[in-house]
């Protein structure tokens, strides 16, 4: 199982260099990075590999003290919340201006708490900003850490240094080999816990009209007809205070776990608010990371005046404003009367099938010979570029690649329409398909 659940929070007054450590740890910038400060308003998070280690990497907006103001306390806010739900903090302090009175309250902050953490002494550029790192002593909270986020100086002694907070020689268990993982994934207050409970008979987990009311992902041993899975719980938090801002960061944290470990993530969306974009954000994720998906239009017990054709007038509204959303299949169910529910389970179990198929070379062929009489090839400056042949190299998901003589001119468009074609002649529904093109 993976280290992911370890949180690495990355904290520190604004404009000391948090965007451009997180951006050097995970190899991309994905954190925007100015000058400016306060550039960072959200956290930001990412998994980071280092030396077989995976955590989780939370970045965030500059800490001000409370004034009053609504931005500058919504984003100190988060940082808070940071602080109080990390594993491990970097206090990032600023070595060109020294020691302030904003590092003083937060060191004041972290001490005050029981989570390791670690003084990162930002901007030491040269050999000659090693003597102002010793200013920071003054904070007293242990020996600051020289690094250079810009550069990449000493980044790697940082990651090491993170590292050797973990647990040595923590056993972990292991997941189970050649089991459909499910993962049941929404927004807040989606009925998430409601839709688990119902499938598991009891109340395992609780329910609340408060958003978030689950801690943490919750892994479940179950069974369909002889067919056994593993079903993953994904929801935010307990507490009440601070409710609002805690519960989007946990539950953005915990729907990103739970679709790196599953194999077919159930999305849940709300009858009566609809598809959102943070819904589609979700399904996006999922695609990407080569997962299987299944939407479950929830809470459908609610939708009054229902017909034989609300379903299907409901699941067109959808595909209609979000196109992409045609290869995964719709079911519209109700956790709380249990209304479809297990027809959720079969149709994602049914996906995990698809997604692992393979299909035999003479059969891709086949169906490369059908396609190539059919449509032209695509062409690029006047030169085509036709398809030779196709093997399918791995599943899960399902890559099928194409041997060409020239893999690099080939359009995006046409990878679509092949990825199309194939969803149609195999059946694909429901997963994610990666078409490769190579030389042959």
């Amino acid at each position: 199982m993976s280290d992911a659940s370890t949180v690495v929070a990355i904290v520190g007054r604004p404009n000391v260099g948090k965007s451009t450590l997180f951006n050097r740890f995970i190899g991309e910038r994905k954190a925007v990075v100015d000058d400016m400060p306060g550039v960072t308003r959200d956290r930001n998070f990412a998994e980071v590999a280092w030396n077989r280690r995976v955590f989780t990497l939370v970045d965030t907006g500059g800490y001000l003290p409370p004034t009053g103001d609504g931005l500058p306390d919504a984003v100190s806010e988060q940082v808070w919340t940071a602080i109080q739900t990390a594993d491990i903090i970097l206090l990032m302090v600023d070595t060109k201006t020294g020691p302030t009175d904003i590092d003083q309250e937060l060191a004041r902050i972290i001490r005050k708490g029981d989570k390791p953490y670690i003084l990162v002494a930002n901007k030491v550029d040269h050999g000659r900003d090693l003597a102002d790192a010793s200013k920071f002593y003054s904070l007293g909270v242990g020996d600051p850490v020289p690094v250079s986020a810009a550069n990449g100086l000493a980044s790697g002694d940082l990651l090491d240094l993170i590292i050797s907070h973990f647990p040595e020689g923590e056993e972990r268990l292991e997941e189970p080999e050649d089991v459909p993982k499910i993962a049941v994934v929404g927004r807040p207050n989606v009925g998430k816990s409601t839709f688990v409970n119902k499938l598991c008979g009891d109340n395992r987990l609780v329910v609340s009209p408060i958003p978030g009311t689950t801690r943490d992902a919750i892994d479940m041993p179950m069974n369909r007809d002889g067919r056994e899975f593993q079903l993953i719980e994904t929801a935010g938090l307990r507490r009440k205070a601070r409710i609002k801002e805690q519960v989007e960061y946990y539950s953005a944290l915990r729907t990103a776990d739970s679709l790196q470990r599953c194999d077919v993530a159930i999305l849940l969306v709300d009858s009566a608010e609809g598809m959102t974009i943070q819904d589609v954000k979700i399904a996006e994720e999922a695609g990407t990371l080569g997962k299987g998906l299944v939407i479950c239009v929830n809470k459908w017990d609610a939708v009054d005046n229902k017909t034989s054709n609300t379903s299907e007038e409901h699941r067109k509204q959808i595909l209609k404003r979000f196109p992409f959303l045609h290869t995964y299949p719709v079911v519209f169910t109700s956790g709380l009367t249990g209304q479809r529910t297990w027809r959720a389970i079969d149709v994602a179990l049914q996906v995990y099938d698809r997604r692992s198929q393979r299909i035999s070379t003479q059969a891709l062929n086949k169906f490369l010979t059908e396609l190539n009489e059919k449509t032209d090839p695509p062409s690029k400056r006047g030169r085509t570029t036709r398809m030779a042949y196709c093997v399918q190299p791995k599943s899960n998901p399902p890559t099928i690649l194409f041997f060409t003589g020239r893999p690099r001119d080939v359009p995006d468009h046409y990878r679509r329409f092949l990825e199309n074609r194939l969803r149609e002649s195999f059946d694909f529904l429901g997963t994610a398909v990666r078409v490769v093109f190579k030389q042959k």
